[in-house]
């Protein structure tokens, strides 16, 4: 029986990604069947490129620059953007359930958790306060960005915090508009991201900061800390069950798209809860939706629900679209971060409308973007 007034404490250390990405899937797994308790994880990272779940590995980062400097490529269990890690970072985690966190919607959990984090740093000497989605800022500038994954009740949400961080090495790795890496820009993105060290004109032990958060997650959910040597038997074998799957190409390159035949169609939308990128192929003679990939840098539970979204689309006719896509919605029970159908439908109709042998709005009957 699970103790719901005690959170263990757990510093796994520096570890390769997939070993820490292993971590994130045995732990969440384990606390969903019960057999974990609630966790506080404090982790660090070796040189890593990360990709979030939904994200395809190409169009995310610079492989060529990481492969040559010697750093890793993996993809994260959880949605969100492409992100860069080293040891100048430190990472902390949270194993729990909807009712110790004490509501069961998306925005008010990672609300809840981000407040409590950024009252852990400003117990560091700093004003860090939560800005929706999912990021921790001080005076406007970042020091952390969060992120979760849900399993049934259980939630895993992590967040990042900023000690001593390269922004120069991260923008060498993300693949980003060649306007954007000027000397200009790169010294406008280093402005907009602030490292501890720098704010506190010292680096502060990672002893003292991992009890500053842990005693603010302690706080928060008036639960009693309860440090841990490590995993348990359980735990360990479940982790190296899926290092195996984790620590490979099939797992880190599963978004990327195959060759196909057909001309791609494609678009990006900026939505509320994130960066949404599709591609689609298209049968002209016949007006029907060939294959569809969905990708980008949000948060959905489950994790699968892309995978049978592109399946219900594949085949339909274009007039079907919308209503494809709601019925698929109406049946299909989905959780998402500041995310809607109705997104969804938008980048959809938006690579659709990059057909310029389409034909015009008027003559099409299902333009409107529903």
């Amino acid at each position: 029986m699970r103790d719901e007034h005690t959170l263990r404490v757990l510093d796994t250390g520096l570890r390769r990604a997939a070993e820490n990405l292993a971590l994130n899937r045995s732990l969440l797994e384990c606390h969903q069947e019960g057999h974990s308790p609630h966790t506080l994880r404090f982790l660090r990272f070796e040189p890593s490129a990360l990709v979030g779940f939904h994200q395809n590995v190409d169009q995310e980062l610079l492989t060529e620059v990481c492969r040559a400097e010697g750093i890793d490529i993996q993809r994260r269990i959880t949605g969100g953007g492409a992100i860069y890690f080293d040891p100048t970072q430190i990472g902390w985690e949270l194993y729990v359930d909807k009712r110790f966190v004490g509501s069961a919607d998306m925005e008010k959990i990672a609300g809840r958790i981000c407040r409590a984090a950024a009252r852990g740093i400003s117990r560091l000497g700093v004003d860090a306060q939560f800005r929706p989605r999912n990021d921790i800022e001080v005076d406007g500038r970042k020091v952390s960005g969060t992120g979760g994954a849900f399993d049934g009740d259980s939630i895993m949400y992590q967040g990042t915090l900023l000690i001593d961080f390269d922004v120069e090495r991260m923008l060498r790795v993300l693949r980003i508009p060649a306007e954007k890496l000027s000397n200009k820009a790169i010294a406008s993105a280093r402005d907009r991201v602030a490292n501890l060290s720098e704010l506190l004109g010292e680096t502060p032990s990672l002893e003292v900061i991992q009890r500053s958060l842990a005693e603010a997650f302690a706080e928060t959910f008036n639960v009693t800390l309860a440090p841990a040597e490590g995993m348990d038997a359980v735990e360990q074998a479940r982790f190296e069950q899926a290092l195996k799957e984790i620590d490979s190409d099939e797992w880190i390159y599963q978004r990327n798209r195959p060759a196909v035949d057909s001309p791609l169609l494609e678009a990006v939308h900026r939505a509320p809860g994130g960066l949404m990128r599709a591609g689609l192929t298209l049968d002209r003679e016949r007006g029907r939706i060939g294959q569809v990939w969905i990708t980008g840098d949000f948060f959905t539970n489950p994790r699968r629900m892309l995978v049978d979204l592109e399946a219900a689309l594949r085949g339909i006719a274009v007039a079907d679209l919308e209503r494809t896509l709601h019925d698929f919605f109406d049946d299909y029970p989905v959780e998402m971060l500041m995310l809607t159908r109705d997104d969804f439908i938008r980048v959809l109709r938006l690579a659709l409308d990059s057909d310029d042998t389409a034909p015009a709005k008027g003559d099409h009957p299902s333009h409107a973007v529903g």
